[in-house]
């Protein structure tokens, strides 16, 4: 895609929307990004004002080093410490809120997981989620998403379900029904894992993975405009950027490490089960973190990690005192991304710094925007907790999920819907979120809305912006095979820990893409020999 054509096409629904929404009030929140950049801009500070010591420290608060936490805290070891780049742990699955509402700022669910993910599975027992029933495992109610679980507004309505099928003819549903049984072919050529240190890349894998997902429908014969739309949603979904972006194999283990593929008339047609939360996927990191009390850290910038005789040396700022603290520790968890890594590990490994350089991330903007009432309830299908707007133009939308979804209130009332952008595919992306006023978003978000929703401003009181601008790996051609050229240490897992010294690693950027098991999986591992 030529960047003048996404750019002007991108912008086309702000004509005329900008005098509308001017009223509405909002702005920036969530991420301070000016810590992030002390990474580029600080080249020395002073002495550190405070040493500290602890038998093992872990880099990085979001899942893995949660999940490295939790490990750690099961096998009785008590010396730890977290560092934390923002106020609140849990990095791309943290919550906030709007006037008063809870509402995710990142990831806003959890597929419930299947017999390879046992470590989320045993997370999901200690904060009472998953218990045994009769001799079967069973999920508590209250936290899986309540029916209807998705829509999609299409040709001036909404109908059940995210892929396309009011009216789309029959040579559609025959490409839906190809790239169905494709997918059912992938599952038995191959086993799709997730997470996938449950298991070895096959030859299969490795060819899939040379080459985009568009390449390999063209190379299949699948061109319906509808299921071309419906796949690259998918994969911004997951991934941050669309099927011309991602790896032919990222696009097949989307459908085949889960739920498959179903055209119409093929089972329910629906997603498997998730768990999903007012404030998204924030509700288990704030479990995470609870049990952490004084050894979680919060507010710190790490500036230096580096082996020493004794040990790990690691240097950060606490951006409450505006001082520099030293931390000594016999071995070190970092829990960072890869880019991250590389510029603070001192003498950083070659598989460091070509993963840093080779690594592509999507920016992500998530909008929080509040309701004094609910929405009305046109014909169609009824208001979901998934809501996704289809557009035949190039989009970085994916729709939005309505927090109070899972509120058992008979009424429906004040609400946050949470709308979402992913912006892998947008040229020169992060540039643009980070330097675009906060309206040119509230702009955008607005005009898309309106489309299915006239009466929007009229109920809207305030919209907040989170900005994330490394959200997650994007799994390009290339990555996985990669991947399996690096230093993992068989631990159980055939990929387990990445180690070397002192040093372990531990993130879903050694996964190639960011979801939940991957690198909670991770953490959990490294923790458990750390």
């Amino acid at each position: 895609m030529q960047r003048r054509h996404f750019i002007t096409s991108a912008a086309l629904p702000l004509l005329g929307c900008e005098q509308a929404s001017q009223e509405l009030a909002g702005g920036y929140s969530g991420i301070e990004h000016g810590r992030g950049h002390l990474l580029r801009e600080r080249k020395s500070g002073p002495p550190p004002a405070a040493t500290r010591k602890t038998r093992v420290l872990i880099a990085g608060g979001g899942v893995a080093g949660l999940a490295a936490a939790r490990a750690l805290r099961l096998r009785g070891e008590d010396d730890f410490a977290l560092l934390e780049l923002e106020d609140q742990a849990g990095g791309n699955s943290r919550g906030g809120q709007v006037q008063g509402i809870a509402c995710p700022l990142g990831a806003h669910y959890l597929p419930v997981p299947g017999e390879q993910a046992p470590e989320v599975q045993g997370l999901l027992e200690e904060v009472g989620l998953r218990r045994r029933q009769a001799g079967r495992w069973v999920y508590d109610e209250r936290h899986l998403c309540h029916s209807p679980q998705e829509r999609l507004y299409f040709r001036g309505a909404w109908q059940d379900g995210l892929l396309p099928v009011q009216d789309v003819g029959a040579a559609t549903q025959d490409q839906y029904r190809r790239f169905s049984q494709l997918v059912a072919q992938a599952q038995r050529q191959a086993h799709h894992t997730l997470p996938i240190m449950r298991g070895r890349l096959a030859t299969a894998h490795l060819a899939l993975d040379a080459i985009t997902f568009e390449h390999w429908l063209e190379q299949q014969r699948l061109d319906d405009v509808h299921l071309r739309w419906y796949l690259d949603y998918c994969c911004r979904d997951d991934y941050g950027a669309g099927l011309a972006t991602v790896s032919a194999w990222a696009g097949l283990h989307y459908f085949a490490s889960r739920h498959g593929f179903h055209a119409p008339g093929e089972g329910d047609g629906e997603r498997e089960a998730v768990l999903t939360w007012p404030q998204g996927n924030g509700w288990l990191t704030q479990r995470l973190a609870l049990p952490l009390r004084e050894r979680l850290h919060t507010a710190r910038v790490v500036l230096r990690i580096e082996e020493t005789r004794q040990g790990v040396e690691v240097d950060a700022i606490d951006m409450v005192t505006q001082t520099l603290e030293r931390w000594q520790a016999r071995h070190c968890i970092v829990a960072l991304p890869a880019f991250v890594a590389a510029r603070v590990v001192r003498g950083a490994p070659d598989f460091l710094r070509q993963a840093a350089a080779r690594t592509r991330y999507a920016p992500w903007m998530v909008a929080n925007l509040h309701l004094q009432e609910a929405l009305l309830d046109r014909p169609g299908a009824a208001p979901s907790w998934d809501n996704v707007i289809y557009s035949d133009r190039p989009t970085s939308s994916l729709g939005y999920v309505d927090a109070m979804h899972q509120s058992l209130r008979p009424v429906p009332g004040a609400t946050v819907l949470s709308c979402y952008h992913a912006l892998g595919d947008l040229p020169e992306g992060r540039r643009q979120l980070l330097q675009q006023p906060w309206t040119y978003w509230r702009d955008l978000v607005v005009s898309e809305l309106l489309q299915p929703h006239p009466e929007l401003l009229s109920r809207a009181t305030r919209l907040e912006i989170t900005r994330h601008g490394h959200a997650m790996t994007i799994p390009v051609p290339g990555t996985q095979s990669h991947l399996q050229r690096l230093p993992f240490t068989p631990s159980g897992p055939a990929r387990s820990v990445l180690r070397t010294g002192r040093l372990s690693y531990a993130h879903s950027d050694w996964s190639g893409y960011s979801v939940f098991e991957e690198a909670y999986t991770q953490g959990h591992a490294t923790g458990q020999v750390a």
